[in-house]
């Protein structure tokens, strides 16, 4: 398989074979389409939903929440059915993906989100409250590690970086990475080999 048949590429030379499921998260119900050419096309995969179970909402700060790599949007959706009051910017370098994501948000009637393209931070602005990603790990550790540390500057003082990866992709370190840059970093939850790690933008950050 080539580069550019895999989910984390900007145009995946794939055969389009769409299919569409249902699917609970947060409480909520929602319908999703997906394809070849994405990330875990059949279900929502269990590093997103332990990530979305364990995501700290009740302490952060005002303003958006940024989905990075956000694939057909299963993330991104849940968190904004959850937060009606915020603004969710959802970003991936797949167009496959990101219209999904755009269909997705619209057959679940989800209005209070963003959705453009951007390769890892170069087409985000601004600042955020919270910064969330299951990274493509795929992809290698320079992208991940990109993710990661791209997400400092894009946050507000009290703002948290949480991220999932399985201990046998690099959670650790990751959680070494995150520890260098914010100065903290919370093992959230641990399941089934899966981290999910936490890092909050201190006012001196």
């Amino acid at each position: 398989m080539t580069n550019d048949q895999f989910y984390y590429s900007e145009h995946p030379d794939v055969t389009s074979d769409p299919i569409t499921w249902e699917y609970t998260l947060l409480g909520h119900n929602f319908v999703f389409t997906s394809d070849n050419g994405v990330f875990s096309k059949h279900r929502v995969d269990y590093g997103s939903r332990v990530l979305l179970e364990n995501f700290r909402t009740s302490q952060l700060p005002a303003g958006k929440i940024l989905d990075m790599g956000t694939g057909y949007g299963p993330i991104g959706l849940a968190i904004a059915k959850i937060l009606p009051e915020r603004t969710i910017d959802m970003v991936d370098v797949n167009e496959i993906a990101l219209a999904l994501a755009k269909k997705n948000a619209v057959a679940n009637r989800v209005k209070n989100v963003s959705i453009f393209s951007s390769n890892v931070y170069e087409a985000v602005e601004g600042n955020y409250a919270a910064v969330v990603t299951n990274p493509p790990v795929r992809a290698g550790k320079k992208v991940v590690d990109a993710m990661i540390t791209g997400a400092l500057p894009h946050l507000v003082a009290g703002g948290t970086l949480t991220v999932v990866l399985q201990k046998k992709q690099g959670a650790p370190s990751a959680k070494k990475l995150m520890t260098q840059l914010f100065g903290n970093c919370q093992i959230l939850k641990r399941d089934k080999g899966y981290y999910i790690l936490e890092s909050t933008k201190t006012g001196a950050a």
